[in-house]
């Protein structure tokens, strides 16, 4: 650096350390001035942050979203990963399964919803975050440089005119007409740039609304397929309680070949085990109530209740578990009554007589010995 620009640098220097201590008065920007720098700081700030946080919006994992980027892979939208999963096990079942077909249909329409996310990503990206760094690195950037070197001449100019006041001062009128000129110049190009910049309201506000109508889009395109699915679950569902009638009977070990030595060889109780049926409505779910006697000596297996076999070509039952009556028109027994069945209400309650009562219980607390006629 020549001596010149040492030198100036120095007196700008301690110009900056005078006024800092009172000792000297340094040119006043008026309020206009210093409200147009004062947004502009925040508009600094803001596009930094708003580029950042839009990222983040996009593509939530950061872990992922750097690995992606230094190897200039695609982001994988956890819509399509979880999409993928559902597919994947979804074909692995029973294909011709209900609720194989139905993981799969879900699946897909995840994916469909992770292909529409990255339309939405490629549009914001570049109508609302690219434009935020151009804002950023090229427009700000420009606004800032003549800010820098306002305060910079006008440090110099107010050197110059506080040692041109003083006797003896070796500052020409030459030179302080320079440092005049220059910083008039800086003043003028950092207010036109500023206001230029803060003006410029018609641009930022269409970036918005581009960023706005790309969300909207995406939403409405993901409400469409997601009808779609919520239809297409309601067929499955229909179709799944129109096959809900499971007469499944476990098979004992006398199925193996294994002869129990216990009770003349019959197969022992201990290998009766509840049917399955889908899950009832929550508003006649209830819980198993089970009625342990205070011995400890007492089997948890309950004996046969006194009541009559009936003959095996009368359709019939065996209570799993106690069934309490909550409500009018419903059957209650104990764990290993024998039920009459009279007929079958819908996939998930039945109609039987025991103890001398009829009434409606459950089809999952039963297990069905003698199924009843198609």
């Amino acid at each position: 650096m020549a001596f010149s620009g040492l030198a100036k640098n120095i007196n700008k220097a301690n110009q900056l350390m005078k006024e800092k201590i009172g000792s000297a008065q340094g040119t006043v920007f008026d309020e206009d001035f210093m409200e147009m720098e004062r947004k502009v700081d925040i508009y600094y700030e803001m596009t930094a942050e708003l580029e950042e946080k839009t990222k983040e919006f996009l593509q939530p994992n950061s872990e992922t979203r750097a690995k992606m980027s230094s190897a200039k892979g695609i982001y994988p939208q956890p819509q399509g990963i979880l999409g993928e999963c559902m597919v994947e096990y979804g074909k692995q079942l029973d294909e011709d399964g209900i609720y194989a077909q139905a993981l799969v249909e879900t699946g897909e329409s995840m994916k469909q919803v992770a292909d529409i996310k990255y339309t939405l990503d490629d549009s914001i990206n570049m109508n609302f975050v690219d434009p935020l760094h151009q804002l950023s690195k090229k427009d700000l950037k420009e606004v800032m440089h003549h800010r820098k070197k306002l305060h910079s001449r006008r440090l110099d100019f107010d050197s110059k005119k506080r040692k041109r006041d003083k006797i003896g001062s070796n500052v020409t009128d030459e030179d302080f007409k320079l440092a005049e000129d220059k910083f008039a110049e800086s003043w003028h190009l950092a207010q036109m740039g500023m206001n230029n910049f803060l003006e410029n309201d018609l641009e930022k506000v269409t970036q918005l609304a581009v960023f706005a109508e790309s969300n909207l889009e995406y939403h409405k395109q993901c409400g469409e397929i997601l009808e779609a699915l919520v239809k297409k679950l309601q067929d499955k569902k229909n179709e799944a309680a129109m096959e809900a009638n499971n007469n499944f009977v476990p098979k004992t070990l006398s199925d193996l070949g294994i002869m129990s030595t216990v009770n003349g060889g019959l197969p022992s109780d201990r290998s009766v085990s509840p049917t399955f049926a889908p899950i009832k409505s929550p508003t006649i779910i209830r819980p198993v109530k089970r009625r342990l006697s205070s011995s400890s000596s007492v089997s948890p297996i309950p004996s046969p209740r006194s009541n009559t076999a009936l003959p095996r070509s009368q359709p019939s039952a065996i209570a799993l578990h106690d069934f309490e009556v909550e409500k009018t028109g419903e059957l209650g027994f104990n764990k290993g009554d024998i039920i009459s069945l009279t007929r079958q209400i819908d996939g998930n309650w039945l109609e039987g007589s025991c103890n001398g009562k009829t009434g409606l219980f459950p089809l999952t607390y039963v297990k069905v010995t003698v199924p009843l006629p198609n």
